[in-house]
């Protein structure tokens, strides 16, 4: 599987291509898209727009694994981050490839185990993963390419699950759904 990893930010957007199965990962590419603070949003969307699709035009990829937008003390830079994400997610789709969510903690725990890990812990694990020397620069890019790892690690079983949902309906969450369910048929 081959996915591209995208840290959506408005300034700096994170992107890294991994391929690999569970627990097996390797390097393909790492960088970020920059925008001007002096243009205005709309611009910066744009750019950030045609660097997403620079890189789905060299690399081919089976997948897009997206940070989950989370509630942070700054609106500012939430609704920059969460414009990102959608921009992200807009041309997976205008492509036709799947896009997965994963969360912040997800990633983290996915990397090193522990979702509280610190931006030094994720990428000190994503070099030791690929057996790079050091952490794709910026972090922006490290974060990125986490996410891509995270994804070809977990994102599979996320998607079969998910296709399991929609082929056979939500699992039981309790025995008494089952019992329930049992009687029903």
């Amino acid at each position: 599987m081959l996915v591209l990893g995208v840290d959506p930010g408005l300034t700096r957007c994170g992107l890294g291509v991994v391929t690999g199965s569970p627990g097996r990962a390797e390097f393909v590419a790492a960088g970020v898209i920059r925008t001007s603070t002096e243009l205005d949003v709309a611009r910066r969307l744009l750019q950030i727009e045609a660097g997403i699709e620079e890189w789905l035009a060299v690399h081919r990829v089976d997948a897009i694994a997206v940070e989950r937008v989370f509630s942070q003390h700054n609106v500012t830079t939430v609704i920059g981050t969460a414009q990102a994400a959608g921009v992200a997610m807009l041309v997976a789709a205008r492509h036709g490839i799947p896009v997965a969510l994963h969360t912040p903690s997800e990633v983290k725990a996915a990397i090193s185990g522990s979702g509280r890990a610190d931006k030094a812990q994720v990428g000190a694990m994503v070099a030791r993963i690929l057996k790079l020397d050091e952490a794709p620069k910026p972090a922006d890019a490290a974060d990125a390419v986490a996410l891509a790892i995270c994804h070809v690690w977990r994102g599979g079983v996320a998607s079969r699950m998910q296709a399991a949902v929609e082929a056979h309906g939500p699992r039981p969450t309790s025995w008494g759904q089952v019992v329930r369910a049992r009687s029903a048929s």
